[in-house]
C-alpha cells in the first residue's frame, strides 16, 4: 500500500512517498546550492515542491521563483504546484501585461516564469527579489553566456537574505568547462547524480530500449551522393592549393574556422588580395555542398530538392557557381528524376513500415483511428513521436503517412522560415491536446518538443536521424518510458555523417557520466562556485547605496530591453528609467544621445539603408549625438570593406556624430556610464526625452522618397535634387540624363528606371496563389 508525504503545505495525499526524492530534497536543504542531474521521469519537478514546501514553511512570508526557459513550461510548472500545494501559485511569462505581472507577483507565494520576463521586470524596477527565499532553474544548462539565468542567479545572490538555489537538468553536457560554467553561473556547491542503474531509483524506473535500425542508401542516391562529392572536392582542392586549408578532409567546423580567419585577413587589410575574396567564395559554395550532402544522406531527395530552389534564388556568387558547376548539376537533375518517379530515401520506407507495424490496423484504420476518444489519455493507444532536424523532412513524411493511412500532426516552432509561417502557441497547444486524445495516430516534431512540451506515456520514439548532442539526444530519449517501459528507434544511414553523429552522441553522453561521478572534477566545481558566491556576498546590492544617493542616470530605449546593456548598466550603480523613445537607444542629458549598433546590426543597416535615416534623425534632435559601434567584427560579412568605412565616415563627416568603438555589452555600458558621469557633473538635472520624432521638413520628405530609390544614398539623393530640382524630374528622367549626374552610373540608372516602370505585380502573385 502506498504512503504519502505528510506536510503542512503538501496537500494530503497527493505526493507518494519515494525515498530517493526525500533524500534529494534533503541534501538540497542540507548542503546548500545544489545541481539534480537526473533522467527524465524520475520526478525532479516533485524534489523541487518539497524542497519550495520546506522554504516557504519555516521562511515565513517568503516567495518561491521556479524558473522555466519557455512560456509551454513554465505554465506546466504552474499546474504541477497547484496541484500539490496548498499556497497561490500563479505564472508570469511576456504574454501576461506588466500591471497584472506585478499584481501576480504581489499576491502569490509561488511564481512559475520565463527568465526573460523576470529579468525585464527587474531591470524596470517593477519588483525585486529580496524575499525569493528559493529560486528553482529547470534546464539549469541553459545557465551560459548571456542567457537570462546568469544575470538572474546574480542579482538573486545580491538581493536576497535567505538565498537557496536548486539547478534541475536531465544533461548538464559532456563538456567538463561547460559544466564549470554552469555551475559558476548559477553558485552551484553541490552536484547530485541519479540514474536509472541506482537501487533506489530502479523500482520506479520504466526501462527505454534503444533500437538502432540501419539501412543502406539506394543506387539511386548513390549516383546523386557521388555528383555532390565531385563538386565538393574540386572545391576543397582549389582551397588547399590556396593554402585556406591543410587537407581536403575536413568537416564543416574547418570549414567555418577558415572562412573566419580569411575574413579576418580582409579586415585587417587596407587593400585586400583579390584571391581573398575568391577563397571566401569558395568556401561560401563548399559550406552549401556540404550541407546538401548532408541532406541526400540522411534525408531524402525531397529535402534536398527544396533547398536547391532556395539555394537558386540567391544572388551570390558562391551559389551561382553552384548552379553552374557541371557536377552539381547533374545531382540536382538526378534528385528531380528521383523524386518524379517516387525514388525515397531507404529511411522513409523503413519509417513507414515501423509505423504500420506499430499502428497495426482494423478494417483499413489503426487501432487509434478506431478507438473511441475519450478525455483520459492512457485510454488511447500507444503514442509515436518521430523527431527530425528539417521542416522539409517533415513535410515529406507527413505527406508519405497521409498516403498510407497514417493521421499524423507537424509540430514545430514558432518562427517564420521560407515563407512558412511558424505555429503559434495556441496552435501548438491544439496539436498536443489534439494528440494526447488520440486524434492522431503520431506527432511529428522538430526539436520544438525536445523540452518543454508536456507530452507524457509516449510509447515509441523514432528519431530520423541521429544528432552529435548528448543533451538533445538524451532529451529526445526522455519523451517515453514515464508511464511504462519506452522504446526508442534511431534510423541510420550506412557509410553516412549518420554513424558518426550516432558515435559522437554516445560517446559524449558517457563522458558527462563519468565528468559528473569524478571527485575531483565535483570539488573542484564546487569550491569555484563558493568562492564566487563568496565574492558576490560581499558586494550584496542590499548594502550599496540606494539610488537616491545620485547614481548618473540614463534614460533607455524599452526596445533595448534584450541587449544586455541594461542589465550591466544595473551592475555599475547605474539609475537606468526604461521606457519608448522616438530617437536613440539611450539619453543622458537633453543634449547627448546614444545609437548603439552591434558590428551586424551596423552592416544590416547600411543593406537594408535604415543606417543613414537613423543617422539623420539622430543629428537633427540632438547637439551631440553619438554612435556606439560594438564588436570587433565589423568586416567579418560579405560586405566589401570599402563600403563600410564610407558608410563610417559619412556619419562622421556628413551628420556630425561622434563614433566611439566597444568591444561588447559590457564595454559599452561601461561607456554609457562615464558619458553619463562626464555630461551630469554630479548633477540630476531634468532630462527631456524625445516620445515623438519632429514632423518632417519638406526637404527631409524629398530625401526620403529619393533614398528609397535602388543604390541610392543620401549623397546622392542630394545629387539628384540639386541637379534635376524635383522629384518628379527624377521619376521623369531617362537612363541617359540620370548618368549625367555625378555618382550615378549605368548600372544604378538601369535600376532606378526598373523600379519606376515596372508594373506593380501584387494581384498577379495572388491570383497564381489561388490557381496552385
Amino acid at each position: 500500500m502506498a504512503s504519502y508525504i505528510n506536510h503542512p503545505l503538501i496537500k494530503e495525499n497527493s505526493i507518494e512517498s519515494r525515498l530517493y526524492q526525500q533524500i534529494l530534497a534533503g541534501d538540497v536543504l542540507k548542503k546548500g546550492n545544489t545541481m539534480v542531474v537526473a533522467p527524465t521521469a524520475l520526478g525532479k519537478t516533485i524534489v523541487a515542491i518539497l524542497v519550495a514546501a520546506d522554504r516557504l514553511h519555516k521562511v515565513k512570508n517568503s516567495k518561491v521563483l521556479v524558473l522555466a526557459p519557455s512560456k509551454p513550461l513554465a505554465i506546466q510548472h504552474e499546474s504541477s504546484f497547484k496541484e500539490f500545494l496548498t499556497l497561490p501559485c500563479t505564472s508570469i511569462t511576456g504574454a501576461v501585461k506588466t500591471d497584472e505581472r506585478v499584481t501576480r507577483w504581489e499576491e502569490s507565494r509561488i511564481i512559475c516564469a520565463t527568465p526573460q520576463t523576470v529579468e525585464s521586470d527587474l531591470l524596470n524596477g517593477r519588483y525585486d527579489l529580496s524575499s525569493v527565499s528559493l529560486i528553482v532553474f529547470d534546464e539549469c544548462h541553459h545557465g551560459v553566456g548571456s542567457y537570462s539565468y546568469v544575470y538572474l542567479a546574480s542579482r538573486y545572490v545580491q538581493e536576497s537574505n535567505f538565498n537557496l538555489i536548486l539547478g534541475l537538468t536531465a544533461s548538464p553536457g559532456s563538456d567538463k568547462l561547460k559544466i564549470k560554467e554552469v555551475c559558476q553561473n548559477l553558485y552551484i556547491q553541490n552536484i547530485v547524480v541519479k540514474t536509472e542503474d541506482d537501487s533506489d531509483v530502479k523500482p520506479y524506473f520504466n526501462p527505454v530500449e534503444i533500437d538502432w535500425v540501419r539501412v543502406k542508401m539506394s543506387e539511386e542516391l548513390e549516383k546523386i551522393k557521388t555528383s555532390i562529392d565531385k563538386a565538393l572536392k574540386i572545391r576543397l582542392k582549389a582551397l588547399k592549393n590556396m593554402s585556406v586549408i591543410r587537407t581536403v578532409a575536413v568537416n564543416k567546423v574547418d570549414i567555418l574556422k577558415a572562412r573566419a580567419r580569411i575574413q579576418g585577413e580582409i579586415a585587417r587589410s587596407a587593400n585586400p588580395d583579390k584571391e581573398l575574396f575568391q577563397a571566401i567564395s569558395i568556401l561560401s559554395a563548399v559550406i552549401n555542398v556540404q550541407h546538401a550532402q548532408e541532406l541526400i544522406e540522411t534525408q531524402g531527395v525531397s529535402t534536398f530538392n527544396k533547398y536547391v530552389a532556395r539555394l537558386r534564388k540567391k544572388q551570390t556568387k558562391a551559389a551561382k557557381s553552384l548552379m553552374w558547376d557541371d557536377n552539381f548539376s547533374r545531382a540536382v537533375k538526378l534528385a528531380r528524376e528521383a523524386e518524379k518517379h517516387g525514388w525515397e530515401h531507404p529511411k522513409l520506407r523503413e519509417l513507414t513500415r515501423i509505423l504500420k507495424k506499430e499502428l497495426g490496423s482494423e478494417g483499413g484504420q489503426t487501432k487509434l483511428q478506431s478507438k473511441r476518444f475519450t478525455d483520459n489519455e492512457d485510454d488511447v493507444s500507444s503514442k509515436i513521436i518521430v523527431f527530425t532536424q528539417y521542416r522539409d523532412t517533415l513535410e515529406m513524411i507527413h505527406q508519405k503517412l497521409e498516403k498510407e493511412g497514417i493521421k499524423s500532426a507537424k509540430f514545430f516552432g514558432q518562427a517564420t522560415k521560407d515563407g512558412e509561417k511558424g505555429l503559434t502557441q495556441k496552435q501548438q497547444k491544439a496539436i498536443i491536446k489534439s494528440f494526447r486524445m488520440g486524434e492522431y495516430d503520431v506527432l511529428l516534431s522538430t526539436s520544438v518538443a525536445e523540452e518543454g512540451i508536456d507530452i507524457p506515456a509516449v510509447d515509441l520514439v523514432i528519431l530520423y536521424e541521429p544528432v552529435p548532442s548528448e543533451v538533445r539526444m538524451i532529451q529526445r530519449r526522455g519523451r517515453t518510458g514515464r508511464k511504462r517501459t519506452g522504446r526508442v528507434k534511431v534510423l541510420i544511414t550506412n557509410g553516412t555523417r549518420d554513424e558518426g553523429y550516432y558515435w559522437s552522441s554516445v560517446n559524449k553522453e558517457i563522458n558527462m557520466k563519468n565528468q559528473l561521478i569524478d571527485p575531483d572534477v565535483l570539488e573542484e566545481l564546487n569550491a569555484s562556485a563558493a568562492l564566487k558566491m563568496e565574492n558576490e556576498k560581499k558586494v550584496k546590492v542590499l548594502e550599496r547605496p540606494k539610488k537616491e544617493n545620485n547614481f548618473p542616470i540614463v534614460y533607455a530605449d524599452s526596445r533595448e530591453g534584450n541587449s544586455k546593456v541594461i542589465r550591466h548598466l544595473t551592475e555599475m550603480e547605474m539609475d537606468v528609467k526604461v521606457q519608448s523613445m522616438a530617437v536613440a537607444d539611450y539619453q543622458v542629458s537633453d543634449e547627448v544621445a546614444i545609437e548603439r549598433k552591434t558590428a551586424k546590426d551596423f552592416v544590416d543597416s547600411i543593406i537594408d539603408k535604415r543606417l543613414f535615416k537613423q543617422a539623420r534623425e539622430l543629428s537633427e534632435e540632438f547637439k551631440k549625438p553619438i554612435l556606439i559601434l560594438e564588436g570587433d567584427d565589423l568586416y567579418g560579412g560579405m560586405i566589401n570593406a570599402n563600403a563600410i568605412r564610407g558608410s563610417i565616415a559619412s556619419i562622421a563627416l556628413d551628420f556630425g556624430i561622434s563614433i566611439i568603438p566597444t568591444r561588447n555589452a559590457q564595454d559599452t555600458a561601461a561607456m554609457i556610464k562615464r558619458i553619463a558621469i562626464r555630461e551630469q557633473n554630479g548633477e540630476r538635472t531634468p532630462v527631456q526625452i524625445r516620445t515623438d520624432k519632429k514632423p518632417l521638413s519638406l526637404l527631409d520628405q524629398q530625401l526620403f522618397i529619393v533614398e528609397s530609390l535602388p543604390n541610392i544614398g543620401p549623397v546622392n539623393a542630394k545629387n539628384l535634387l540639386e541637379h534635376f530640382g524635383t522629384v518628379g524630374n527624377i521619376i521623369n528622367a531617362s537612363e541617359k540624363e540620370l548618368q549625367e549626374v555625378e555618382g550615378i552610373g549605368k548600372k544604378t540608372a538601369e535600376n532606378i528606371k526598373k523600379v519606376i516602370d515596372s508594373k506593380y505585380l501584387y494581384f498577379k502573385k495572388i491570383k497564381e496563389k489561388r490557381l496552385l
